[in-house]
């Protein structure tokens, strides 16, 4: 940022009508029209209040998320410059929070069925994983969302002892789409309503369109039989952290020496192995009517030479347990790659998901699903763009904040972007292909 000249120099006005801020909406704006969003949130959602143009007021959120917004407030955005004439169906943040507080628990669920809709309608679009037919990889966590303050209802504090909510999440491993969330009060355990959560997950794979095998990825809080016993029920494969209480710790004691396997890890020396891999059976749930039989995988590793750790143990062990077949190795290093999870619930919370607005429950829990609309509509413009995997902030970074002027020819709008931005050609293949998409009726 480094200029020649004085900066201190250069004036300022206010005054350019035909600047559109966002201009790079316009392949996402393509998309929810030719995918029919607005339509399917007017005909799905059906408030007793306020219900008026709901997808008109649904866009206008998604449009603010994508940019960055975070709150009831940050949907002005959409008003700067020319955007309202770019897009001129737009509504005001009064507007948006009286609609969103309108909301109620049968109006979330409707709304819980314009994102199962949408999945399928996406990877309809080609914005799906590559083959829907192969295996498929989802994961299962929850976070903790702060909250500052007592008006928020249904906040608490939970096993983190922080204020806020704590929604459950469930993401697609190959493409980071959101699957399926749920906004849950602050003292709720990660697994509470895991049953259903995860019962809800596998139909909207299936809904839209995966027809192939399925795993399931989750961490310690979701070692629960209902969890085991509902993958099964579905014929879906699970792979799930477990919690070394005493026969998890004596099954791992039993494991001889000769059954470790090293595999490639940063300690790793000639004279020294920095981590060892191995299996046994084990029953989980034993003596119960939901007792399995699976395989029990643990990683040992050495503790950071230093460390506190170090001064009292030899080796610190992960364990997971599983009913996949293959290579143990292929299948603990599968394992780890859980932490995927991680960077889709960080997108959502550089934006959309980086403040619950409202003081009512429903009205965030409504907020929460367009969080996530947003952020499967912003994959699906990086997919189709040929940008892959491109995190939410990439994206907003190079296709979604491109500024732009309007200009009016022949009875037409024209957009004018930037000369020599280096993503013109990524933003340029999106709106390409996505004109080439039916219109959905």
């Amino acid at each position: 940022m480094r200029a020649s000249h004085n900066l201190s120099s250069v004036s300022v006005s206010c005054d350019e009508q035909n600047l559109v801020s966002g201009a790079g909406l316009l392949p996402a704006a393509v998309l929810a029209q030719k995918i029919g969003l607005a339509d399917l949130v007017e005909q799905r959602v059906r408030l007793a209040r306020h219900g008026a143009n709901g997808g008109t007021k649904a866009l206008t959120v998604l449009g603010s998320m994508l940019l960055g917004g975070d709150s009831v407030t940050d949907t002005a955005l959409m008003q700067a410059g020319a955007t309202g004439e770019l897009f001129d169906q737009l509504r005001a943040p009064s507007t948006i929070g009286s609609w969103l507080r309108s909301f109620k628990w049968s109006n979330v669920r409707e709304l819980d069925a314009v994102t199962r809709e949408l999945l399928a309608r996406l990877w309809a679009a080609g914005a799906g994983p590559g083959d829907p037919a192969g295996p498929l990889t989802f994961d299962l966590d929850s976070t903790i969302c702060p909250v500052y303050g007592r008006a928020k209802q249904g906040a608490g504090f939970g096993y983190t002892k922080v204020r806020g909510y704590h929604p459950q999440l469930a993401t697609l491993a190959e493409t980071g789409q959101v699957l399926f969330s749920r906004l849950r009060g602050g003292p709720a355990g990660a697994a509470r309503g895991a049953r259903s959560f995860l019962t809800e997950t596998i139909s909207r794979l299936r809904h839209a369109g995966a027809s192939g095998p399925l795993t399931v990825r989750a961490d310690s809080a979701f070692y629960a039989r209902a969890v085991l016993s509902t993958a099964r029920k579905f014929g879906v494969r699970f792979s799930v952290t477990v919690r070394q209480d005493k026969k998890i710790r004596a099954a791992i004691a039993a494991i001889p020496e000769s059954a470790w396997v090293p595999i490639p890890y940063w300690l790793t020396t000639p004279e020294v192995s920095g981590a060892d891999v191995a299996e046994t059976s084990y029953t989980c749930f034993a003596h119960t009517r939901e007792a399995i039989e699976v395989r029990l995988i643990v990683r040992r590793v050495r503790p950071t030479p230093g460390s506190q750790l170090a001064l009292f143990t030899d080796w610190d062990y992960h364990a997971l347990v599983t009913d996949r077949s293959g290579d143990v190795l292929e299948i603990e290093a599968d394992h780890r790659r859980h932490a995927v999870v991680e960077q889709s619930i960080a997108e959502l919370k550089s934006a959309g998901l980086a403040h619950l607005p409202s003081g009512r429950f429903m009205a965030n829990t409504a907020w929460l699903a367009f969080a996530v609309i947003a952020h499967n509509l912003g994959r699906a413009v990086g997919a189709l763009a040929g940008m892959g995997r491109a995190t939410t902030t990439t994206l907003r970074r190079r296709l979604l904040a491109i500024p732009g002027r309007i200009v009016h020819t022949a009875r037409r709008l024209h957009l004018r972007l930037p000369t020599n931005w280096p993503w013109s050609g990524a933003f340029l293949t999106a709106l390409t292909r996505i004109n080439t998409l039916p219109m959905r009726t």
